[in-house]
């Protein structure tokens, strides 16, 4: 393998409906314009796939990972890294998380000149909201802790998408000079703009898109969709990656809400169709919750981003994560957290006040053009790896 190439690993399937998704095809795809990529994620099968994305000057082969508990699927997949990197060695290896990088961050010089750490989430501050059993195992988040502090002290480079998370990495003492705060972005082509429907027709549509975790504040959505359907009709349609036990946590509490036909669970679509569902909806929710994962750990909510750019209005919570991407009343509705109430308001202050949709539609559209899209995001990776002497 040459020594000018870079490897871009990742515990995540590629390509797929979800944001991890886009933002490793962003990424990859810029990367592959400074030198040669080796993509290497996991399969959705049980057979390894050669090349399923077929990206111009992108090798990509896809591991599958599979068993019983996480811990079975990572090994597995460890393993199978670990085998494929024999005989190779990289000017860069890029790594997304400990369940791929733990094992190369420990013989770094091996494998690679320099290392670079992607830091979008924490196994160590999310992983009990996945596995809620895991919470109270001491012994397992020592273990985590301890495999997310090599990787983040091997690396040459740490990226991550937030400002909060960057002060989070900074309380790990990671150097402030070796973090690079990279925002998230959005395919303007992809995600046209249109503006807002009429919010004196009814139903009123509401959009969330994204997971049912705990953090993403789904429920206190579906239950502003009680509280407002009081006062008139509205729908909430949920395109979202759930477990079952997830589905059925929702459909129960609309059910006992007694809207059980007012809310749609759906399956993840293709980002066109997305764009589609956000054209057909008066606005799009986003109630993230007060908790570590969003308040210490950090993200950039892609979906906050998308709504943005399709010209939907946005009601998100008022958390610093979401304050980076713009200004309350201005380019969004950011509500007080964990208020059923406040969402509530902000959707009867959208369907009255006529201009306010147009309003927000338009700056949030322009904010997004000017901050946020991946063309933006992918300068700033060029820039970082180049300040590491790669592609310099």
């Amino acid at each position: 393998m040459s020594s000018d190439a870079i490897a871009y690993l990742s515990f995540d399937t590629v390509p797929a409906a979800k944001g991890a998704a886009v933002h490793i095809e962003a990424f990859v795809k810029v990367l592959a314009t400074l030198a040669p990529v080796q993509l290497v994620t996991v399969s959705p099968t049980a057979d390894v796939l050669v090349n399923p994305t077929n990206w111009p000057n992108v090798e990509h082969v896809a591991f599958p990972a599979i068993g019983p508990t996480l811990i079975h699927r990572v090994r597995q997949f460890r393993a199978q890294v670990r085998q494929w990197l024999q005989g190779r060695r990289f000017a860069a290896i890029h790594l997304r998380s400990i369940y791929e990088g733990f094992p190369i961050a420990l013989e770094k010089d091996r494998w690679c000149d320099r290392l670079v750490f992607e830091v979008n989430g924490l196994p160590s501050i999310e992983l009990k909201y996945r596995y809620p059993d895991v919470e109270n195992d001491r012994e397992l988040l020592h273990k985590l802790l301890a495999q997310e502090q090599v990787c983040l002290d091997a690396a040459d480079l740490v990226v991550t998408p937030s400002a909060v998370t960057q002060a989070h990495l900074l309380s790990r003492r990671v150097p402030p000079e070796k973090i690079r705060v990279i925002p998230n972005g959005v395919d303007l082509h992809i995600f046209h703009y249109r503006a807002p429907l009429d919010w004196t027709v009814v139903p009123v549509r509401l959009l969330y898109f994204g997971t049912l975790s705990a953090w993403q504040g789904v429920d206190l959505a579906i239950r502003a969709v009680a509280l407002v359907n009081q006062d008139f009709p509205v729908e909430l349609v949920a395109i979202a990656a759930a477990s079952k036990r997830q589905a059925i946590a929702a459909q129960h509490l609309a059910a006992k809400l007694g809207i059980a036909r007012c809310v749609h669970l759906r399956e993840p679509v293709s980002q066109p169709e997305l764009v589609n569902q956000l054209h057909q909806s008066h606005a799009t929710l986003a109630p993230l919750s007060l908790n570590d994962r969003n308040l210490v750990q950090g993200c950039c909510p892609l979906k906050v981003l998308e709504g943005m750019a399709a010209g939907t209005p946005v009601i998100t919570s008022n958390l610093p994560v979401v304050q980076e991407l713009g200004q309350p009343n201005q380019h969004f509705l950011a509500v007080k957290p964990n208020s059923v109430q406040a969402i509530a308001d902000a959707i009867d202050r959208l369907r009255h006040t006529p201009d306010l949709a147009t309003c927000l539609s338009r700056a949030a559209r322009q904010q997004v053009e000017t901050h946020f899209t991946w063309q933006q995001a992918g300068a700033a990776l060029l820039q970082a790896y180049r300040a590491i002497g790669i592609g310099s």
